[in-house]
């Protein structure tokens, strides 16, 4: 380990240990994952971890959360929190992210007082600085913390030192909620959702790691990894996978030729004006 990261990795055992006691937000992606690891360490049973499950997020991606969560042996609180049940979210407004980070950490502040837990804490880094990030206000206005970014961790530092510590999360695919599939504007619905993660899990059955299904109503738009992208250059494959999606309820199946990126839905808004 450079001594770059080892200083920012020290900070971040620093920041944790003076918090005492933590209710960590756990996806079960690379960022919670590595941060509820590093927390349970440092503060043992003073942590909690915290996993909502709602419409927008996949049962796999739960089951992994669930799992980690029992080998570690930390303490884990399991939490409804429907997105589609807040008022305006299913409309899908710019600023959807709010209202769900709102509603998710006003919950986990109650489990965070319910066992007696100083702080809540969250995985945003130093990366999620750099795109329209609308949940962040609602982090900021809970006083959530957030150790990664605190510490000057990268997305590229966490996984270099989840693979330090042997977490199965340092080479995972970067995930959001399936509610981030969608045009703005364009209304969220658990049929729609459930299209687009049949779609995804039918595209990491085939052996495809970094996938997004944007729903754009009848035409799914896949975005995959510049590298796999040649992947699709097989006529069979190809016809496998319009199949397959046809029987989800798409009429058409279109490959985004720039690839996968994250927040590609933003592309389209005026970020400055919100």
């Amino acid at each position: 380990m450079d001594m770059d990261l080892q200083l920012k990795y020290n900070k971040l055992k620093e920041i944790i240990r003076n918090a005492e006691s933590l209710a960590v937000a756990f996806s079960g992606g690379v960022d919670s994952t590595f941060l509820l690891k590093v927390a349970h360490e440092v503060l043992g049973d003073k942590v909690v971890a915290v996993t909502a499950q709602s419409s927008t997020y996949p049962e796999r991606e739960y089951k992994i959360a669930e799992n980690f969560a029992k080998e570690l042996g930390v303490k884990h609180v399991v939490i409804v929190s429907e997105e589609l049940d807040i008022d305006g979210f299913s409309s899908n407004p710019v600023n959807r992210c709010y209202y769900c980070k709102k509603e998710l950490f006003t919950k986990v502040h109650e489990v965070a007082k319910e066992h007696k837990v100083n702080y809540v804490a969250d995985g945003s880094n130093m990366d999620d600085m750099g795109d329209y990030r609308p949940g962040l206000k609602a982090v900021n206005e809970l006083k959530v913390i957030s150790p990664l970014k605190e510490a000057g961790l990268t997305k590229d530092d966490i996984r270099a030192l989840s693979k330090e510590l042997n977490l199965p999360t340092w080479n995972k695919q970067a995930f959001a909620c399936l509610a981030s599939r969608f045009p703005y504007g364009h209304e969220i619905t658990k049929e729609k959702l459930s299209m687009v993660d049949k779609a995804e899990q039918i595209l990491l059955d085939l052996g495809f790691r970094t996938v997004r299904v944007r729903h754009h109503e009848n035409l799914a738009r896949i975005e995959v990894a510049a590298e796999e992208m040649k992947k699709f250059y097989n006529e069979e494959l190809m016809n496998e996978i319009y199949e397959a999606f046809k029987k989800i309820g798409f009429n058409y199946v279109s490959l985004d030729l720039k690839g996968y990126r994250t927040g590609s839905m933003n592309e389209t808004i005026d970020t400055t004006a919100n």
